[in-house]
């Protein structure tokens, strides 16, 4: 029997480890028959390296993703605007039908709209704070923060939209450059859903929008 003596601590204990473990792949079987069992020097092969490396930038990007607090108050921002374009779309249909077919003016909207008894005050103004997003600009409303915009087709059957620019990365990453993601409230669709433009939008025909949610 072979025999072995206890390896050393330090550079020669590792020097003998070595030594021990290459006898221990030798004494298991010769020639072309070797068979490895116990240590062995089996390492990764190239597919396997780059598949854990694919595997660790995905979820390196999504943690942060996850993390990153400027997206993660926009689309706290965006949820505000949401609720609030859902809202006064309501109301608008509201005001329509209590006044026999006659849609707020596009002038004085904010103020028609308080006018009922759907409403008591105008939503606040959410502030644009990330990625240079100014807020819509046809007639806006309120004065302080303007965030939420109206459009009525007064020469024909398209009815009134009610608007606002989306903030998030997340809404609008679903659009192609140069358009832009806008919440809005169509009262011809009787619906409110993510559209993506180039220019702010405008009234349309019932049933031609795409929506992307």
């Amino acid at each position: 029997m072979l025999g072995v003596s206890a390896p050393s601590t330090g550079i020669g204990g590792f020097l003998n480890l070595s030594w021990l473990a290459k006898k221990k792949i030798k004494m298991c079987g010769s020639g072309d028959n070797l068979k490895k069992t116990g240590w062995t020097n089996h390492g990764f092969t190239l597919i396997e390296l780059l598949v854990v490396i694919a595997i660790i930038g995905v979820l390196a990007t999504v943690v942060i993703f996850v993390i990153d607090p400027v997206e993660r108050q926009a689309r706290a921002r965006d949820t505000g605007r949401i609720s609030s374009v859902t809202q006064l779309g309501h109301t608008i249909q509201a005001y329509y039908t209590s006044r026999n077919g006659q849609y707020p003016s596009e002038s004085t909207w904010g103020q028609d709209l308080l006018s009922t008894a759907d409403i008591s005050t105008f939503p606040a103004g959410i502030a644009y704070r990330a990625y240079s997003v100014s807020n819509c600009t046809t007639v806006p409303q309120p004065a302080i923060d303007p965030t939420y915009c109206y459009d009525l087709d007064t020469a024909g059957t398209n009815g009134a939209i009610i608007f606002s620019r989306a903030e998030s990365e997340a809404k609008n990453s679903l659009c192609t450059s140069p358009e832009v993601a806008y919440y809005v409230f169509s009262t011809v669709d009787g619906r409110a859903g993510t559209i993506c433009a180039s220019t702010e939008p405008t009234p349309w025909a019932s049933g031609t929008q795409n929506y992307l949610d």
